[in-house]
């Protein structure tokens, strides 16, 4: 497309027998669908990349005796997945017979809301992904896990009353940066994925609000 949107839109006024409106309207129809529709596919594929992540780290963790880690994964890994399938159910109430502002304007609401709330639960499963790691690594049944082999070593771990303190104080600490910036970590980790769809969103809606001003 040579010519930039706000272009054809002025040409439009300029000249009685141009029926750029409606062209233009057109462009902005198909347009937003396509974003949105491209959006969905990502998100239906990352939900599926979730679950079939989450049945390959349970199966990989029996596999080198750290079950629990495994486990705890899945659950969590499953959780999430869950959560964004009702989530999505969100999008079928969006009207597509609106004009693309409206329709743009409805998936960001969505969006947004969506997000928020992916943040939230961000702050509380980053920590029990690391727990999950820990005591699945703690409690190996690995006779030669990484674990059994410091506490093998004298001097390696304070211990008091068979509790390695050192290293609860060291776990409860990375625990709770991880609830603490949890959602910065998800706004990254989200951002690599749907980055670009965002940015397009985005501008696309401050296009048409130029032009409608």
């Amino acid at each position: 497309m040579e010519n930039s949107i706000e272009t054809i839109w002025k040409d439009g006024f300029l000249k009685s027998d141009a029926l750029v409106a409606p062209i233009l309207n057109d462009l902005y129809n198909r347009k937003s669908t396509h974003i949105i529709d491209k959006f969905k596919r990502m998100f239906k594929i990352n939900i599926l990349a979730i679950v079939i992540g989450s049945f390959l780290i349970l199966a990989g963790s029996f596999a080198v005796q750290i079950p629990l880690m495994g486990i705890g994964f899945f659950l969590i890994l499953n959780t999430i997945a869950i959560l964004n399938r009702n989530l999505e159910k969100g999008l079928k109430n969006i009207d597509k017979n609106s004009n693309s502002y409206q329709y743009l304007k409805s998936f960001d609401s969505w969006m947004k809301a969506q997000l928020s709330i992916n943040r939230r639960m961000a702050r509380i499963y980053y920590p029990l992904f690391f727990l999950s790691a820990v005591l699945g690594f703690w409690f190996s049944t690995s006779p030669h896990s990484f674990i059994n082999e410091i506490l093998g070593k004298s001097h390696q771990i304070y211990m008091v009353n068979g509790i390695p303190v050192y290293w609860l104080l060291g776990v409860l600490l990375i625990s709770g940066l991880l609830a603490i910036f949890g959602d910065k970590i998800y706004n990254w980790d989200v951002n690599l994925v749907y980055g670009r769809v965002f940015k397009k969103l985005d501008e696309m809606i401050a296009d048409i609000e130029e032009l409608r001003a």
